[in-house]
C-alpha cells in the first residue's frame, strides 16, 4: 500500500493542505491504488507547505507546495521514480535547513500523528515520565535544576528553582501551563500543541509528580481554535489511556488538567495577570511577592511555566541533565525553537542549541528577505524586543550575548524587514501597542506608554522642539523601565529607544540626539 504524510497543522491548512489531502484520495479512488494517507503534524519548513512525504529507500521522500492539481502526477511520480517530479525535494531530513538542526522539543515534528498515543510512545514519548516514576520527586527536581533549564517564556528564570520553591509548600497546589502566546513572530507553542499535544501533557504529569500537585491547567489563547480542539481531544484520549485520573500513569496518585480560555488580552501571558483572569476577573498584574510558587491560583502555591518549558521536560529526565547541559554555552543551556517571520525567504521552526548567531539564522536558515532587497533589521523577542541592524547580526544568540548587544531572547521569534521599512513606523507601531495593551495597574505604564507615543508622534513631525522632546523621550523611558509593575511597562521602550539608536535618520534625527 502507497503511504503519504500530509501535516494537519494550521499553516499547512491554510496554504491548501486539506484540498490536496482530498485531491490524492478522489485520484487514488479513481485509479483502485490502495493509499493511506496518514496526517500528521508540521516539520516547521513554512515555505515548503503543504509538504507532502512518502517512504522513500532512505527514509522519507518530499514534494514541495502540493495543491489539489498536483494529485494525478504526484501518484505517478510515487508508483514509479520519486525524484521524476517538479515539486520533488528528495529525502526530507536531509535538507540543509533540518539536516543541520538540534531538535528535542520538535523531534517529533512532522513524523507522528498529533493524536495517536502509539505513535508518540513509538518516537520516545513517555521516557521521561517512567524515569520520574522510578527515581522520584526529589531526584526529578534535582535534575531539572541540574539541567540549567530556565523559563523559555521571556523571563528565563531557573526553572529548578520555581520547582523547589513550589515543592517546598504546604497543602493543595497547582500546575499551570500559560499558552498564551501573544508576541509577534512566535508560533512554536502552536505548533507544538497541534502536532505534539503529548509532549505537554507528560511534562505537566512530570512537574505535578514532582512538586505534588493534583491539578492542572493549561490557559490558552482564543485565538487558537485548533489547539484547543486538539488539546481537548489528546486530554480524553490521556484519561481513557489512565496517563491522567485518580491513579495518573500508574503513580498511584490523582492529576487531571483543564483547559481555561483566555479573552485576548496581551497581558495575560504575564503569570499573575494570566492567574487573575483564570480567577475570573480581569486580566491585571499582581504586585510581587508573593510569588506564584508561595501564593498563586486561587491562593494556593501553583507552578507557572509556559508551552516550552514543560515541553522541554521529559527529554531532560529520559537522556539526562548532563546530556541536555551539553546542549547551549554559558548559563544558557539546552535547545531553544527560534521562529523565522517576517520578510523571510525561508520561514519557520529553527531548533538549536543556544550560541548560533543571529546571522546564521537569518542568512543560512531564512536566506535573507523574500523580497529579494537587503535586510534592513531584525526585532528579536516580540513585540517589546529590540530591532538591531545587520552590523549587529554577529551577536550570540544566547542570554547573556543578546543583553550585551540592548536586546531579549524572549519567545525567540525573530521578524526580519527589508530596506523599505521605516523603522519609526515600526517605534510608533510598538508604542500603540504598549498603550493599548496595558492592563492600567500602575501609574508608569498607563500614563507613560501614552505619552511616550504622543512624543514619538512629534518626532516624526519635525520643528524646533525635536531635541527636547529627545531628552524628554529619554527620560521618559527611564521610568517607564524602572518603575512600571511588570515587563509591559519596563520593556515598552525596547524597540522605541533601540530604532532611534540604529535608525536615527528614519526619525529626521541627528545620530548623537537619538543616542544621548
Amino acid at each position: 500500500m502507497l503511504t503519504f504524510y500530509l501535516p494537519q497543522d494550521s499553516v499547512a491548512r491554510a496554504l491548501g493542505a486539506d484540498a490536496a489531502a482530498q485531491a490524492l484520495l478522489q485520484e487514488a479512488a479513481r485509479r483502485r491504488l490502495p493509499l493511506q494517507l496518514a496526517r500528521t503534524s508540521s516539520r516547521g519548513l513554512i515555505w515548503l507547505e503543504p509538504l507532502l512525504e512518502t517512504d522513500g529507500p532512505d527514509g522519507r521522500f518530499g514534494y514541495r507546495n502540493v495543491g489539489p492539481e498536483a494529485a494525478p502526477s504526484l501518484l505517478d511520480a510515487a508508483t514509479g521514480q520519486l525524484e521524476n517530479h517538479p515539486l520533488a525535494l528528495g529525502e526530507v531530513e536531509a535538507l540543509p535547513y533540518l539536516a543541520s538542526q538540534q531538535r528535542l522539543l520538535f523531534a517529533r515534528a512532522g513524523v507522528t500523528r498529533p493524536l495517536s498515543l502509539d505513535d508518540y510512545r513509538a518516537h520516545g514519548g513517555f521516557r521521561g515520565l517512567e524515569w520520574a516514576l522510578r527515581r522520584g520527586p526529589d531526584a526529578t527536581v534535582s535534575s531539572v535544576l541540574g539541567s540549567g533549564l530556565r523559563g523559555r517564556g521571556g523571563a528565563a528564570f531557573p526553572a529548578g528553582v520555581k520547582w523547589q520553591a513550589t515543592r517546598a509548600m504546604p497543602g493543595e497546589k497547582y500546575v499551570v501551563c500559560n499558552a498564551d502566546e501573544g508576541d509577534s513572530g512566535s508560533f512554536a507553542d502552536r505548533m507544538l500543541l497541534e502536532g505534539d499535544p503529548f509532549l505537554l501533557i507528560e511534562g505537566m504529569l512530570i512537574a505535578a509528580l514532582a512538586v505534588d500537585a493534583h491539578r492542572g491547567y493549561i490557559y490558552i489563547r482564543s485565538e487558537y481554535p485548533a489547539c484547543v480542539a486538539v488539546l481537548r481531544q489528546a486530554l480524553a484520549i490521556a484519561r481513557e489511556a489512565g496517563c491522567l485520573g485518580d491513579n495518573a500513569a500508574g503513580s498511584g496518585r490523582a492529576f487531571d488538567i483543564e483547559l481555561r480560555q483566555g479573552a485576548g488580552a496581551y497581558i495575560c501571558g504575564e503569570e499573575t495577570a494570566m492567574l487573575e483572569s483564570m480567577e475570573g476577573r480581569r486580566g491585571m498584574v499582581r504586585a510581587k511577592p508573593p510569588r506564584p510558587a508561595q501564593s498563586g491560583l486561587f491562593g494556593r502555591p501553583t507552578l507557572v511555566h509556559n508551552v516550552l518549558t514543560l515541553a522541554s521536560v521529559p527529554s531532560i529526565l529520559a537522556d539526562g541533565a548532563e546530556a541536555y547541559r551539553n546542549f547551549g554555552c554559558k548559563d544558557s543551556q539546552g535547545t531553544m525553537a527560534f521562529q523565522l517571520g517576517g520578510n523571510i525567504r525561508r520561514g519557520g521552526i529553527v531548533e538549536r542549541a543556544f550560541g548560533l548567531s543571529l546571522a546564521e539564522l537569518i542568512y543560512d536558515y531564512g536566506g535573507g528577505c523574500a523580497s529579494g532587497l537587503p535586510v534592513k533589521a531584525a526585532q528579536l523577542g516580540g513585540p517589546l524586543g529590540a530591532w538591531l541592524p545587520p552590523e549587529r547580526f554577529d551577536t550570540r544568540l544566547d542570554y547573556e550575548d543578546v543583553a550585551a548587544a540592548g536586546g531579549m531572547l524572549g519567545h525567540c521569534g525573530v521578524v526580519v524587514c527589508d530596506q523599505r521599512a521605516d523603522m519609526a513606523d515600526m517605534a510608533e507601531a510598538a508604542m500603540r501597542f504598549c498603550a493599548e495593551e496595558s492592563c492600567g495597574k500602575c501609574a508608569p505604564c498607563r500614563i507613560g506608554t501614552v505619552r511616550a507615543l504622543e512624543i514619538v508622534r512629534r518626532l516624526r513631525q519635525g520643528g524646533a522642539g525635536q531635541a527636547q522632546d529627545a531628552q524628554l523621550l529619554s527620560e521618559l523611558c527611564a521610568t517607564l523601565r524602572h518603575a512600571s509593575l511588570c515587563a509591559l511597562g519596563s520593556l515598552a521602550p525596547q524597540p522605541l529607544q533601540s530604532a532611534l539608536r540604529h535608525f536615527p535618520q528614519d526619525f529626521g534625527l541627528p545620530a548623537e540626539e537619538a543616542r544621548s
